[in-house]
């Protein structure tokens, strides 16, 4: 259930370009400089970027007024909002509200984290995917996704250390006029994880949690080892040649003679004193 006083110390800020890379870079900027969290973009097309933070309302506006003016560094004509208090049902019913809930649980630990961020934008995907295969052959850097925002604008997303990043960045550019159209380029050195999460990511690059695999056959062996060692009986038998276990019993193990009768003594039994039955000769 949402309470109204779980948002009486919050805030929520808007701020909005015409370039994917731009908004990204903005968004670093305004998560480097105040307390916020990147809740995450909105794109509603035309290259139309809407990077959206919450937190306290001094926060928020610092982090606001820190990200227009790095939009009109990079010369994008931009838009701001910063709603004090929103109340509840606003946060619940925006597309927003969705990715508060997964920001909540975490897209979890990937290859390509605290790797530098490298984006470059072009107006057409042919030109995107042909500064991306040259980026990749000029460097050691990692393809990890692309993004689309309308009006045929694509964004290429790599990753890799500074330097890395910045000598494929230089060949991509170079690569995406020769193609089509290059429209942006952003570099982000050091993301943070806010950040991070909301970046596009292809679905190879996430590592998934395996399930744990126990040793069972080891239990078992460990069974019938104790089984054995507790009827030590049964082990000996086991161990008898082949030989014996066919003719059951071996003959060592039988008397060598049985107790005689002697009619005349009555019950009383004469002990062999060889192996030899005993005879007894009449006077």
């Amino acid at each position: 259930m949402i309470r109204r006083e779980d948002f009486t110390d919050t805030a929520l800020g808007l701020v909005s370009a015409q370039s994917f890379p731009a908004i990204v870079g903005i968004a670093d900027h305004m998560l480097k400089s105040s307390g916020v969290t990147l809740v995450g973009y909105e794109k509603i097309g035309s290259g139309r970027c809407t990077a959206i933070v919450r937190g306290g309302v001094a926060d928020v506006r610092l982090a606001v007024q820190e990200g227009a003016e790095r939009a009109q560094q990079f010369g994008q004509a931009l838009e701001t909002l910063v709603i004090a208090r929103p109340m509840p049902n606003l946060e619940a019913v925006l597309p927003i509200g969705n990715r508060l809930a997964q920001l909540a649980t975490g897209r979890g630990h990937h290859k390509l984290s605290n790797m530098a961020v490298g984006l470059l934008e072009t107006r057409g995907f042919p030109a995107m995917v042909g500064a991306a295969d040259a980026m990749l052959k000029a460097a050691n850097v990692f393809l990890a996704g692309y993004e689309t925002t309308g009006a045929g604008l694509c964004t290429v997303v790599i990753r890799g250390s500074v330097s890395n990043v910045a000598i494929a960045l230089d060949v991509g550019m170079v690569e995406a006029e020769r193609i089509g159209e290059l429209h942006a380029v952003m570099l982000v050195p050091r993301p943070l994880d806010d950040l991070d999460q909301t970046l596009p990511l292809a679905s190879c690059w996430i590592e998934e949690r395996q399930p744990l695999r126990l040793p069972l056959t080891m239990k078992e062996t460990q069974k019938e080892e104790v089984t054995l060692a507790e009827t030590p009986a049964i082990a000996k038998e086991l161990t008898l040649p082949a030989s014996e276990l066919s003719m059951g019993v071996p003959e060592e193990r039988l008397p060598l003679s049985l107790p005689t009768r002697d009619p005349e003594l009555g019950d009383s039994s004469i002990p062999p004193t060889d192996a030899s039955p005993h005879l007894r000769r009449k006077p």
